[in-house]
C-alpha cells in the first residue's frame, strides 16, 4: 500500500516534534482547536472595548434616550451575529465580511469592504489605545489629563501590541483573554448591580422624558451608528477564525444566543445606570463631556457616592479592567487587521509586498509595523469625537455590504452546506430571502447615510480613505495585469519568501465516493507538500477537499436530502482531511456543494476560489463516445474518461491534474501507487 504520509526524514520528523512541542507548551495554536470560548472572547472584547469608549459619544448625540439608542444597538449587533455567522459557516476563510462580498459580487466590492473594514480596525487600534490610557487616569490624574505623558503612553501600548501582533496568536494569549473576558464580566454586571441599587431612577422608566432630554431626529441616528459600530465591529475579526473554529451546528447556535444575551444585558443595563448617575440637565449630560467623555464608566461609578468607599474603589476596579480589556481590544483589532490584511494581499488586492510575512512567525509583519505607525499617528491630536465619527463611517459601510451579501449568496449559492442559517426567512423570486439581514442592510445603511451627513470629519477623512484605496487597488491591478473584477490568488509562501512563486499553492480536490479518492488525495498531497517551506512552522499550503450532491432537476437544490448521503458525503471528506493533513505543512478545508451537474459545479467552485489546480479522479466513462481528446481534440483518449471528467478538463480556466488507477485487467483494482497527468 502506498504510504500516504509521504517520505520524512530526520529533518521533517525534528519540525513536527518541535510543532508538537510548541503547541503542548502553549506557543502555538493548534489547528482547528478554538472553541466556543476563544471564539466568543475574541468577540467581547470589542464589543466590551466599545462600551468603556462609546458611552460618552453616544450619550452626547443621543442624551435622554441613551438607553434606547444602546438596546437598538444590540439588537442591531443580534442581526450582525446571525449574518457574520451564517456567512463564516458558509465560507471558512479568513477574512469575514470581504469574503462574502467576493462570493455574492466580485473582487471590487471585495476590496471596498475590506478596506472599509482596515480603516475601522486601524481606528479601533488607535481608540482604545488612547481610552485605555484614559481608565488608568483613575490612579494617576496626569494619564486622563489629555496630555504628553497619555499621549506617550498611548503609543507605547501601540507599540507593544504590534510585537505581540508580530510573535504571532497563542494557546496561553487565547486562554488569559477567555479569563479577561470572565473577569470584566463579573465588573460589569458590578456596576449594573449597584447602579440599580444606589442610583437608578424606577420612575423614568413610566414617566416621559423630561425638557430638554429628547434629542434631535439626525442625532439619535447617528448615535445609533455609534453604538452600533462599537458593539459589531469585532465580529469580523472573530468571523475571520472560521477556519480554526472547531464547533458544531448546536454550537454555532448557542454562540449566537450567548452573544445576543450579553450585549443586550450590558449595554442597555449600562446605559441605564449612567443616565441615572448622570443624567441629562439643560440638553446636556457629563458624559459627554470634559473627562468623562474619555472615561465615561469611571465617571458613572464616581457618581454612586462621591467621595465614599464604594465610589472609590470602584472607581479604581473600574479603572484596572477597562485598561485591560481595552488593551486586549486593541490587540483584537491588530490581529483582525493582519488577518485581512494577510488576506487581501494572498488575492492580490494590495501589493503583496504590503502583506509580506515574517520569515519565521509567518506573520504580515510589514502591515502591523504601518498600522502601528498610523494608529500612533492617529492618537497624536487626542480628538476622540473625531475618531469615533471615521470608525462609524466604516463600519457601517462594512455592515452593509456584509448584509445585502448574505442575501445575495442565498440565491448565487442556494444549494451549499450552510451549517447556520439566519432564521425568519421567506420565499421571494424563486429563493429564500433573510429578513434579519434584510433589516441589518437597512439600518447599516441608514447609519452610513447619517454619518456622512452629520460629521463633516468623517465624511471627508472616510471618502478620501475610499478613494486612495480604489486608486491603490485599480493601479496594482493594472500594474499586475490583473482583471478588476475576477479573483487572483497567490499562495502564502509568495508572501513569505521574495520572489518564490509556488506553483501549487492552492489545489481544489473534488471527492467522487471512489476508492480512487485516497489517492486523488495523495497525489494532491504530494504537490502541496512540495511547495511547503521547509522550516516556516506556521506556514501551510491548502488542500480544498470538494464534494458534490447531485440534485436532480425534480427537486429544488435546497430540498431535504436522504441522510445517508449527507452521511456519506461527511465521511468521505473527514476521510480526506486525514489523509491530505498526514502530509507536512498541508492543511485541508472541507466543503459541501449542491448542483444539477457535478462537472460544472467542479469547474464553478475552482473558479470562485481562485485555485491553481485542480486534481481529479478520471472517472470512467458511461459509454463508448469517439470524437475528441481531452482538450476537445479528436482521438481515442476520449473513450476513457466519463462525462464529469471532460466537462472540467474543457472548462476549466486553470490546469487539471488527472489521477487514474494503473491499467489491469476489467475487473480488477490494482494497489499500485497513484499517478498524475497535468492537462
Amino acid at each position: 500500500m502506498p504510504d500516504r504520509r509521504g517520505p520524512r526524514g530526520p529533518r521533517e520528523r525534528a519540525l513536527r516534534e518541535r510543532r508538537e512541542r510548541a503547541v503542548r507548551e502553549g506557543n502555538l495554536v493548534a489547528r482547528r482547536t478554538l472553541g466556543s470560548p476563544a471564539l466568543f472572547a475574541l468577540a467581547y472584547t470589542s464589543l466590551a472595548s466599545g462600551l468603556y469608549f462609546s458611552l460618552g459619544a453616544v450619550a452626547d448625540s443621543a442624551l435622554g434616550l441613551t438607553p434606547a439608542v444602546f438596546a437598538a444597538a444590540a439588537v442591531f449587533f443580534v442581526l450582525c451575529v446571525m449574518s457574520y455567522v451564517e456567512g463564516a459557516s458558509l465560507h471558512q476563510e479568513r477574512a469575514g465580511g470581504t469574503v462574502f462580498a467576493r462570493y455574492a459580487f466580485n473582487e471590487l466590492v471585495s476590496f471596498i469592504a475590506g478596506w472599509a473594514i482596515l480603516l475601522d480596525f486601524l481606528i479601533l487600534i488607535a481608540l482604545t489605545a488612547f481610552t485605555a490610557t484614559s481608565y488608568l487616569g483613575a490612579f494617576w490624574g496626569e494619564l486622563g489629563a489629555n496630555g504628553t505623558v497619555q499621549v506617550g503612553l498611548s503609543v507605547a501600548l501601540i507599540g507593544l501590541v504590534a510585537v505581540a501582533n508580530v510573535v504571532g496568536l497563542t494557546a496561553r494569549r487565547l486562554r488569559r483573554l477567555v479569563s479577561l473576558t470572565a473577569i470584566d464580566i463579573v465588573v460589569q454586571v458590578l456596576v449594573i448591580g449597584l447602579g440599580i441599587g444606589l442610583v437608578f431612577d424606577w420612575d423614568a422608566l413610566v414617566h416621559p422624558l423630561p425638557a430638554g432630554s429628547m434629542p434631535k431626529a439626525g442625532d439619535v441616528v447617528f448615535a445609533l451608528a455609534i453604538a452600533g459600530a462599537a458593539a459589531a465591529t469585532g465580529l469580523d475579526a472573530s468571523s475571520g477564525l472560521a477556519g480554526e473554529v472547531r464547533i458544531g451546528r448546536r454550537g454555532l447556535r448557542k454562540l449566537v444566543a450567548a452573544r445576543a444575551l450579553t450585549v443586550l444585558v450590558l449595554y442597555a443595563g449600562i446605559a441605564l445606570v449612567a443616565l441615572s448617575a448622570l443624567p441629562v440637565l439643560s440638553g446636556q449630560t457629563a458624559l459627554g463631556t470634559g473627562d468623562a467623555m474619555d472615561a465615561p464608566l469611571v465617571a458613572v461609578v464616581g457618581a454612586y457616592y462621591p467621595g465614599g468607599f464604594v465610589s472609590d474603589a470602584m472607581r479604581y476596579l473600574v479603572g484596572l479592567s477597562g485598561a485591560l480589556i481595552l488593551v486586549a481590544g486593541t490587540n483584537s483589532a491588530m490581529l483582525g487587521l493582519s488577518r485581512l490584511s494577510y488576506s487581501l494581499a494572498t488575492n492580490r488586492q494590495i501589493p503583496s509586498a504590503v502583506g509580506r510575512l515574517h520569515p519565521r512567525r509567518a506573520t504580515p509583519v510589514v502591515v502591523i509595523a504601518i498600522a502601528a505607525v498610523l494608529a500612533a499617528g492617529l492618537v497624536i491630536p487626542g480628538d476622540l469625537d473625531f475618531l469615533i465619527g471615521i470608525y462609524a463611517f466604516g463600519a457601517m459601510l462594512a455592515f452593509t455590504i456584509t448584509h445585502v451579501s448574505v442575501c445575495v449568496l442565498r440565491y448565487r449559492e442556494p444549494g451549499r452546506d450552510r451549517p447556520y442559517r439566519v432564521p425568519l426567512s421567506v420565499p421571494v423570486g424563486g429563493g429564500s430571502l433573510p429578513l434579519p439581514a434584510v433589516l441589518g442592510a437597512i439600518i447599516s445603511g441608514g447609519g452610513f447615510v447619517s454619518v456622512i451627513v452629520l460629521h463633516e470629519g468623517a465624511r471627508l477623512a472616510g471618502f478620501a480613505w475610499l478613494a486612495f484605496g480604489l486608486v491603490l487597488y485599480v493601479a496594482y491591478r493594472k500594474s499586475e495585469g490583473k482583471p478588476l473584477l475576477k479573483r487572483v490568488t497567490i499562495p502564502a509562501q509568495a508572501l513569505s519568501k521574495e520572489g518564490r512563486q509556488a506553483e501549487y499553492g492552492s489545489i481544489l480536490v473534488p471527492l467522487l465516493g471512489t476508492p480512487l479518492d485516497d489517492d486523488i488525495v495523495q497525489t494532491a498531497g504530494r504537490l502541496a507538500r512540495a511547495e511547503y517551506e521547509e522550516g516556516a512552522d506556521d506556514d501551510h499550503t491548502t488542500i480544498e477537499a470538494l464534494w458534490v450532491i447531485p440534485v436532480p432537476m425534480s427537486l429544488p437544490l435546497d430540498a431535504a436530502l436522504p441522510d445517508a448521503r449527507l452521511q456519506e458525503a461527511r465521511r468521505a471528506l473527514a476521510r480526506a482531511k486525514a489523509v491530505g493533513e498526514e502530509y507536512d505543512g498541508v492543511l485541508v478545508e472541507t466543503a459541501t456543494v449542491r448542483a444539477r451537474r457535478v462537472g460544472q459545479a467542479i469547474v464553478e467552485e475552482a473558479r470562485r476560489r481562485g485555485v491553481e489546480v485542480i486534481v481529479l479522479g478520471a472517472e470512467e466513462p458511461s459509454g463508448i463516445r469517439g470524437g475528441s481528446l481531452l482538450g476537445g481534440r479528436g482521438g481515442p483518449l476520449d473513450n476513457f474518461v466519463g462525462d464529469v471528467t471532460r466537462y472540467v478538463v474543457e472548462k476549466a480556466n486553470c490546469r487539471v491534474i488527472l489521477t487514474a488507477p494503473p491499467a489491469v485487467d476489467p475487473g480488477a483494482r490494482g494497489d499500485g501507487e497513484p499517478g498524475g497527468t497535468p492537462r
